[in-house]
C-alpha cells in the first residue's frame, strides 16, 4: 500500500510541473526519475486517484488516448 501512495506522490508531482500527461509520457518520466514501474501499475494508480478525485482524464485531439491532470 506504501509504494502505491508513493507512485502517487510522484505522479501528482509530475503533473504539476507538466500539466497534462498520457500514461506513457507519465511512466517515461517515472523510470527517468528511478521509479520503476510498469504502464499497467501507473494506469492503475490513475485510476483510483481519479475515483478520489485527486486527478481527472480527459481525451484530447480526438486521438482516444486518455490524459490526466490535477483536479
Amino acid at each position: 500500500m506504501n509504494s502505491i501512495t508513493d507512485l502517487g506522490n510522484e505522479i501528482l508531482s509530475l503533473l504539476e510541473v507538466h500539466g497534462s500527461l498520457s500514461v506513457a509520457f507519465l511512466t517515461r518520466f517515472l523510470n527517468e526519475r528511478g521509479v520503476f514501474c510498469t504502464r499497467q501499475k501507473v494506469e492503475r494508480t490513475l485510476r483510483k486517484m481519479t475515483e478520489q478525485r485527486k486527478v481527472e482524464a480527459f481525451y484530447t485531439n480526438g486521438n482516444k488516448r486518455k490524459h490526466y491532470r490535477v483536479r
